[in-house]
C-alpha cells in the first residue's frame, strides 16, 4: 500500500449510529456501549464516530458517559459531525460544533466532518460559510483533521475535492455490493478521492447490516471459501483492503457483533488474491439476484414533468428485492423523495420509459414502489 494519511490508523472504526437499546427499543443501552467500547479498547482500536444528529443527540452523550469520562483523552480519537442541512440559519449551524463539544466533553475534536454531502444540501454549507468556519476551529485547535462525508455521484466529488483541495479527508460509502452500483458509486467515487489524493474513511461496509446476512446464493459462495468466519468478515475486510482507507467504521449494535470483528479486525489482514475472487464471485451472484435492472443513465429524470428521482426509487426497491431489508429499503426511499416528488405522483406521460435506454417499464415500477412504500 501505499504512503497516506492515516495509514497508521487501526482499519476497524467504532460507529456510534446503531447503539444498543434498552427494552423499550429507544434508550441507549449505556452499560452495554461501555463493555464495548471497552473491548474496543483492549483491542489496540482508537477511532470513535459519531454525529450532531446521531440518535437525536444521544450518541454523542454516550460516547461522554461510556468513552470521554473513562479513558484519559489521548488514549483515543473521536470524530462527529456538522449537519448545516438541519439548521435553522448560519448561527444555529455553527453553534453545532459547540453543542458536540459540550455533549461529549471531548474538549476537542480530532476529526471533523461536514454531513452527507450532496447536491441537495450544498447551498447550506456554501451560504452559511462553514467551509471557512471548521477551519477557524481547527486554528484554534478546536478540531485536528477536517473533511466531508459524501452522499452523491463522483462527478459533484470531483467537483466538491476540486474546489476545496485542503480537506484532510473524506468519508464514503464504500462495500462490495455497491463497487460498481450506478447509484451509490462506491468505485468511482473511491478512484476520484484517492486521484487528489485524499483518505477515506469508510462508513457503511455491510451496507446496514445487508452484508451480514446477504443473499443464499451469496452466503453459499462464502460459506465454502472460509465456513469459519462471519459474512460481515468478508463485507469489512474487502473495504479495509483498499489503499488509502484511514478506518472502517461498523455501526454495532450487541457485545457479539463487537467480539466478531474484533476476531478479524484486531490483527488486520487484507484480503489474500484468492479471497479477492471469492469477493468477485460474490459480486456476480448480487448481480444475478432479482432486480430493477436500471443503469442510472438518468435519462428518465432530466424530462420528468413533476420531478420523481426514478434511478434513486429503483435503488430503494432493489435494496427490498435483493436483501429482502425493508427498512433500509424505506429509508434509501426517504432519500429519494426528501427532495423530489414521490411515486405516486407520477402522471403517467410517458416520457420516461420513452427515454429508456434499457427499455424499462418504468411507470409499472413506479406503482409497484408506491404501494409498498406510501400505503
Amino acid at each position: 500500500m501505499s504512503d497516506y494519511f492515516g495509514k497508521e490508523v487501526p482499519k476497524l472504526g467504532f460507529g456510534l449510529m446503531r447503539l444498543p437499546k434498552l427494552e423499550d427499543g429507544k434508550t441507549i443501552d449505556i452499560e452495554q456501549t461501555k463493555t464495548m467500547v471497552d473491548l474496543f479498547m483492549k483491542a489496540g482500536l482508537t477511532y470513535f464516530d459519531t454525529a450532531y444528529v446521531y440518535e437525536g443527540g444521544e450518541s454523542e452523550k454516550a460516547a461522554k458517559i461510556a468513552l470521554v469520562d473513562r479513558y484519559p483523552r489521548e488514549s483515543f480519537t473521536l470524530c462527529t459531525k456538522l449537519n448545516a442541512g438541519v439548521a435553522k440559519n448560519e448561527t444555529d449551524a455553527k453553534q453545532q460544533f459547540y453543542t458536540s463539544l459540550e455533549r461529549t466533553g471531548a474538549g476537542y475534536f480530532d476529526y471533523y466532518l461536514l454531513h452527507a454531502l450532496g447536491k441537495g444540501n450544498i447551498q447550506f454549507y456554501d451560504d452559511f460559510h462553514i467551509w471557512d468556519y471548521v477551519k477557524e476551529l481547527r486554528d484554534k485547535g478546536l478540531i485536528k483533521y477536517w473533511g466531508f462525508s459524501f452522499h452523491d455521484d463522483h462527478e459533484f466529488l470531483d467537483k466538491l475535492l476540486t474546489d476545496h483541495p485542503d480537506v484532510d479527508f473524506i468519508q464514503l460509502q464504500i462495500n462490495y455490493a455497491d463497487w460498481e452500483s450506478n447509484t451509490v458509486e462506491s468505485r468511482l467515487c473511491y478512484e476520484v478521492a484517492r486521484k487528489h489524493g485524499k483518505s477515506i474513511v469508510v462508513m457503511e461496509p455491510v451496507k446496514g447490516s445487508a452484508l451480514a446476512n446477504p443473499p443464499d446464493s451469496v452466503k453459499e459462495i462464502l460459506h465454502k471459501a472460509n465456513p469459519s468466519v462471519s459474512m460481515a468478515s468478508w463485507a469489512i475486510r474487502f473495504a479495509a483492503s483498499l489503499d488509502g482507507i484511514l478506518t472502517v467504521l461498523s455501526g454495532m449494535s450487541n457485545v457479539q457483533q463487537m467480539e466478531d470483528n474484533l476476531s478479524y479486525m484486531k490483527d488486520f489482514k487484507p484480503l489474500d488474491e484468492e479471497e479477492k475472487k471469492v469477493i468477485l464471485a460474490a459480486q456476480d451472484a448480487l448481480s444475478k439476484v432479482e432486480q430493477i435492472p436500471c443503469t442510472s443513465c438518468r435519462y428518465c429524470v432530466a424530462g420528468c414533468p413533476v420531478q420523481i428521482s426514478i434511478p434513486s426509487l429503483f435503488d430503494a426497491m432493489n435494496r427490498k428485492l435483493i436483501y429482502n431489508d425493508f427498512a433500509a429499503a424505506k429509508m434509501s426511499f426517504g432519500w429519494a423523495t426528501s427532495n423530489n416528488a414521490k411515486p405516486s405522483e407520477c402522471i403517467q406521460c410517458g416520457q420516461c420509459e420513452s427515454a429508456c435506454p434499457q427499455h424499462l417499464p418504468i411507470i409499472k415500477h413506479l406503482q409497484e414502489i408506491a404501494a409498498l412504500f406510501e400505503n
